[in-house]
């Protein structure tokens, strides 16, 4: 008989008058991955946040092991063998990977932090689950696959047994993503459990054993994933088929709209870009691809006026713009979604329509003589969050109590609102549902209809496929090849991507 290690009877939780999580019930088996499938908005974070201690059900019973617990914070969900990976995780950049490990359980000898048993017992863990890291290095200075790796060793250092795992691969490469489900296996090998919200069905059918599908705050069913397709997921999940395909109107006259020559540009002394040379014409989508880390943040960065370029020029609609300040960047009509949606895209403890307008509240109609026009700037908020399927409880509501994929959606908003002439798309649909993707899909394909130049930066190589006229790998700083994606297969662009040559290059 299999061991339950977790239920949630009857659980609701309520906001004043609005309902996240409405009469839920599910149960999670020692050994098993659980899949927690939903819209952005859905619910789900909520309900894994009264798991893990965060929030304290309206109504409902949790029990831990077949006993009834009430957990008041983290570190009573943390004494019953709880771990939470939060999808923004909460690590302090500025210490070593050993010292944001051991926070708060720090091991004593004689008064004194014991470091050398510290580390002595996070070897042993990763020997043990094959988590292999550099327990001396600085988190600022590792990647964010690595990053996961430490929050993951942080829950089984304070012994977890169930882990929870939120948007665990939105952040994520390719590579990344099959490294940890690996460790998902390892860890259920050696009795874990694990709870993993996720909007990617792909990852789900590769190692769930079941999937709970939540939509508006309810359970709409818990499947056998080994005999559930996809789409049947998919459809439950938003409440109607999922159409992925995307209409290219046929464009005969194009100008040149974006222009990058010769363009170095430094980081931490080294030349992260190196003499790159691109263009993305009117009515056509250029997509870059490549491994994260080989010089794609740099480039963005450099031309958002966010980091200085070393060498080369920067052109927009045939206007030098290189090292120009971001504002006057913006200004020449360039939208720019960010792939680091919370440190870059938003300010948090801003509103809605707030955020909306961070690119023009310093406008007509927005504002005058230098006092804002609340009025109008909740208007337009209210007009998005329309248009752009926002799911929020009004447009004053704060920008970081939304989901992730719902933030996404207000950057989208915003950039697309502001009528560009140019669009820097990067990693536009991480960490949100497929019916949000196939909606930002729709928009950015609208830009280049509408003959607008699009430069898009994604590590999902389906995206890069299916949106891109043209593909570009970048590799080492460069630029090493031009594709046709019509012609290409995932696989090998993703051979392309790891160096590799291939016959389907363009000259």
């Amino acid at each position: 008989m299999t061991t339950t290690v977790v239920e949630m009877k009857n659980i609701t939780k309520k906001f004043g008058k609005f309902t996240a999580n409405d009469d839920i019930s599910l149960t999670l088996k020692k050994g098993e991955i659980l899949a927690l499938l939903g819209e952005n908005g859905a619910g789900k974070s909520t309900l894994m946040g009264m798991l893990s201690g965060l929030l304290e059900p309206t109504a409902g019973q949790i029990f831990i092991d077949n006993k009834k617990v009430i957990m008041n914070s983290p570190r009573d969900a943390k004494a019953l063998g709880i771990g939470m990976v939060h999808q923004h995780f909460m690590l302090i950049p500025a210490f070593s990977v050993l010292e944001n490990i051991i926070l708060g359980d720090e091991p004593n000898k004689k008064g004194r932090i014991d470091y050398k048993k510290a580390a002595q017992d996070i070897e042993r863990l990763a020997d043990k689950y094959h988590l292999q890291i550099d327990i001396n290095a600085k988190v600022a200075d590792i990647t964010v696959g690595m990053q996961q790796r430490v929050e993951i060793m942080k829950a089984l250092y304070r012994n977890a047994h169930v882990f929870i795992f939120d948007e665990p691969t939105a952040a994520l490469t390719p590579q990344e993503i099959g490294e940890l489900m690996k460790i998902f296996r390892a860890l259920t090998d050696e009795g874990n459990s694990i709870i993993f919200i996720t909007h990617k069905l792909k990852e789900i059918k590769d190692v769930a054993h079941r999937c709970v599908v939540i939509r508006a705050g309810k359970i709409i069913d818990t499947v056998d994933v080994d005999n559930t397709a996809e789409e049947t997921m998919a459809e439950m999940m938003v409440g109607r088929k999922i159409d992925n395909s995307i209409e290219k109107a046929e464009i005969t006259e194009s100008k040149l709209m974006l222009e990058v020559e010769n363009v170095s540009v430094e980081k931490a002394g080294h030349t992260a870009v190196k003499n790159l040379s691109l263009n993305v014409k009117s009515g056509e989508i250029v997509g870059i691809a490549g491994v994260d880390g080989n010089g794609q943040s740099e480039l963005i960065d450099a031309l958002t006026g966010l980091r200085k370029v070393k060498t080369g020029s920067v052109k927009i609609n045939g206007v030098d713009m290189t090292n120009s300040p971001t504002r006057k960047i913006t200004e020449a009509h360039v939208g720019y979604i960010p792939e680091d949606r919370q440190n870059v895209g938003l300010i948090l403890p801003l509103s809605i329509a707030e955020n909306l307008t961070l690119k023009s509240y310093y406008k007509k109609p927005f504002s005058k003589y230098g006092f804002l026009n609340h009025k109008i700037i909740n208007q337009n908020g209210r007009d998005l969050i329309k248009a752009f399927d926002i799911r929020s409880q009004s447009e004053k509501e704060k920008v970081g109590s939304l989901s992730g994929g719902n933030q996404q959606k207000v950057i989208v908003a915003r950039e697309i609102a502001s009528n560009p002439d140019i669009l820097i798309a990067a990693n536009p649909t991480r960490g949100v549902d497929v019916g949000a993707i196939e909606y930002i899909h729709e928009k950015i394909n609208e830009q280049r209809n509408q003959k607008k130049g699009v430069l898009l930066i994604s590590f999902e190589l389906d995206e890069i496929l299916k949106l891109s006229d043209r593909v570009l790998v970048m590799h080492a700083g460069e630029i090493v090849g031009e594709i046709d994606p019509k012609n290409t297969s995932a696989e090998e662009l993703g051979l392309m991507m790891a160096g590799k040559k291939v016959t389907n290059i363009q000259k």
